[in-house]
């Protein structure tokens, strides 16, 4: 919003050109997104408090000891969304077709997580699997719409391959449900990994720093054509995004750390998932995904490994999936199970960045 009204002004007043920098602009929404969060969520606490009064927001498949953070409300996701969307909005460049894409997705999954939320704490019941999993693939195939009809030369339906300079493969009308199945499976596997304090939020951080370099280095022709990766017109706005998305997560976290005083359930991690994935379709990355968000992809795969094991032998691989739960059960406190997820977050999103020089 600020782009349009100020940057015109820049041809008389030449204070307004530093409107013109991405990286002035990404900046000040990780700051005003950290800054709305800081602001709203203790309001915001207080009133999902006096909502929820006297319903259970614990789930049922944790281990004991989490039946302590009783009383603690969720739908904290809604702090975040607000500090994320504000933020893009003041400092983005709107006529930018990616930057509303990205926007929607991460609202529209919100909406579903939001509506399971409430399902859980008024019936203490949430979507059914199908009616969840069917919105979420509507909802993303509608959006890969408005990415995919726009000029040839502005989008194109390939995969880019890490490590290969060039390498790019067409998947012509596979790519719809290729793009559609990394956002709806990043969308689930940050919602799995949400059961410890922080312990999703914190790697959304990385994930948000690794896809701001990588969307302003895409977006720039100059970068991408030096590094030989794929370069895509008007994905650097995607960077004022991704720093919104990090200030916003960072003040969640000041609410979500051990002891947490409310959990994002699912309206944030439904959302926050969404968006990454949707933001490694946008950037071609969605190779790199498994790395940068390699915690997530980690729990997923250990709860689809535990359910294959439990009907095909009858037995378990671990002693509770998600990972985080058989690290609990095993003895470990649940503050070193966040930090050393964390710290392994970081170093795979650190990895997947040197996959942009190592072609």
């Amino acid at each position: 919003m600020l782009y349009l009204f100020l940057v015109p002004l820049a041809k008389d007043y030449i204070l307004f050109n530093v409107f013109r920098y991405l990286t002035f602009r990404s900046f000040m929404a990780l700051i005003s997104a950290l800054v709305i969060s800081l602001i709203l969520g203790p309001w915001l606490i207080g009133r999902l408090k006096r909502m929820q009064s006297g319903a259970e927001t614990i789930r049922e498949d944790t281990p004991e000891r989490h039946r302590a953070k009783k009383g603690t409300p969720t739908m904290g996701g809604v702090v975040i969304l607000a500090a994320i969307l504000g933020s893009t909005i003041l400092w983005a460049n709107l006529t930018n077709r990616y930057v509303w894409v990205v926007m929607l997705a991460i609202s529209g999954f919100g909406l579903i997580g939001m509506w399971d939320d409430w399902m859980k704490i008024k019936k203490r019941r949430g979507l059914r699997a199908r009616v969840k999993f069917g919105l979420q693939g509507l909802l993303t195939l509608g959006l890969l719409q408005i990415v995919y009809w726009q000029p040839e030369a502005n989008w194109q339906p390939v995969l880019a391959i890490p490590f290969f300079k060039g390498w790019l493969l067409n998947l012509g009308w596979w790519w719809f449900p290729f793009a559609a199945l990394v956002v709806v499976g990043a969308s689930n596997a940050v919602n799995l990994t949400d059961g410890l304090d922080g312990l999703a939020i914190g790697p959304i951080v990385m994930a948000g720093g690794a896809f701001a370099v990588i969307a302003y280095l895409t977006g720039n022709f100059r970068a991408a054509d030096y590094l030989k990766i794929l370069n895509v017109r008007g994905a650097g706005e995607l960077t004022v995004f991704c720093a919104a998305l990090i200030g916003a997560a960072v003040g969640f976290l000041w609410f979500n750390c051990h002891p947490a005083e409310v959990f994002m359930g699912d309206a944030g991690s439904l959302a926050l998932g969404g968006a990454i994935g949707m933001l490694a379709v946008l950037t071609k990355a969605e190779l790199l995904l498994p790395l940068i968000g390699g915690l997530y992809v980690v729990e997923a795969v250990s709860v689809i490994l535990q359910v294959a094991s439990f009907k095909l032998t009858g037995r378990r691989i671990f002693r509770m999936a998600p990972l985080h739960h058989h690290y609990e059960l095993t003895g470990w406190p649940e503050p070193k199970i966040v930090v050393r997820f964390w710290i392994v977050s970081f170093a795979l999103a650190l990895l997947a960045l040197t996959t942009l020089k190592l072609r």
